[in-house]
């Protein structure tokens, strides 16, 4: 009923519209923070993960994400014992590749937690490529092919996991590829629980001794009965 005077403004109308303006710009902000959605041409899309980029360039976080646990703990357990290899380097390599993501896909369409291309899944019989389970397995058969094709070289096993083994047999080394010595440099970091120094690239001497990936490591911090020798020297 009116009264003759004018009614008091809508305050918690106002408020109402403030506070849902606020949320959707700060949900939006976080948004761009954590993720970014690329459609290629053929109508892929390809979600990245901005956040772990950036925290990628950060070695002492790094360094702090060795050996982290995880939900797919047990996977990870069982096919390193399964294929002889050291369950901390699988979640290095997880760690640096997909932030432990089981839907991540990288630009050039490596897929899952451990970043399968299509044709390495193949080659492994891996047929549900985001599957965790299926994703983990084939990629720790890659890793140990890879360890028995460059034994005590755990760099160039890490340079032929990113940049593919024809590469490193290319260039008798760790290509020279910025992405590929970051990546090792990143997945090294993790692995030995330190920031690790910068890979060094080099191609087959003629003749004299040679470094093994042309880098030298420290002794891994754990190593496991029955697991793949993965220190270099």
């Amino acid at each position: 009923m009116s009264n003759g005077l004018l009614r008091p403004p809508c305050y918690h109308l106002f408020y109402m519209r403030l506070l849902a303006v606020t949320l959707a710009i700060g949900l939006a902000a976080a948004a761009e923070a954590q993720v970014h959605l690329t459609v290629r041409g053929d109508g892929t899309k390809v979600i990245s993960n901005i956040g772990a980029a950036k925290k990628l360039s950060d070695y002492g976080w790094l360094a702090k994400q060795r050996n982290r646990r995880s939900q797919y703990d047990r996977i990870i357990e069982r096919h390193s014992a399964q294929f002889g290899v050291d369950p901390i380097l699988v979640r290095a390599v997880i760690q640096v590749e997909s932030d432990f993501n089981p839907r991540c896909i990288s630009r050039r369409g490596a897929r899952g937690l451990m970043q399968l291309m299509p044709e390495t899944a193949r080659r492994y019989g891996v047929r549900s490529i985001f599957d965790p389970d299926e994703n983990i397995r084939g990629g720790i058969r890659y890793l140990a092919d890879l360890l028995e094709l460059f034994p005590r070289d755990l760099p160039r096993v890490l340079a032929a996991y990113n940049a593919g083994e024809n590469a490193v047999a290319r260039y008798a080394g760790i290509p020279p590829f910025e992405e590929t010595t970051t990546y090792i440099k990143r997945a090294l970091t993790v692995y030995y629980g330190r920031p690790w120094g910068d890979a060094v690239w080099f191609r087959g001497s003629q003749g004299g001794p040679k470094l093994a990936g042309g880098v030298s490591l420290l002794e891994p911090l754990a190593t496991r009965p029955g697991m793949r020798i993965l220190c270099n020297r």
